[in-house]
């Protein structure tokens, strides 16, 4: 599977850096973060949906929210498949 790399965060000094990227045939987003592991936060999560066995829930750091919209930008300008 090919990704299009949208960027690793800014505040990164070193490797294992949380990162976003987008699947170019989906239109998907791909988000690598911290695995939430708090209880509590996962439980906030689920009441509202439940998260499956093979789904995870990643945290990525606020200071990301450009590299998010990016992506947005990647998705609207035409790669993957038009979702809205």
């Amino acid at each position: 599977m090919a990704v299009t790399f949208i960027g690793i965060d800014p505040a990164t000094d070193g490797d294992e850096c949380p990162s976003v990227s987008v699947d170019p045939e989906t239109g998907d987003f791909l988000f690598h973060g911290w695995t939430v592991k708090d209880v509590e936060t996962l439980r906030a999560i689920a009441a509202h949906s439940p998260i499956a066995d093979d789904e995870s829930v990643v945290r990525l750091p606020a200071r990301m929210r450009g590299l998010i919209l990016k992506a947005l930008e990647v998705h609207l300008a035409g790669v993957g498949p038009d979702i809205r």
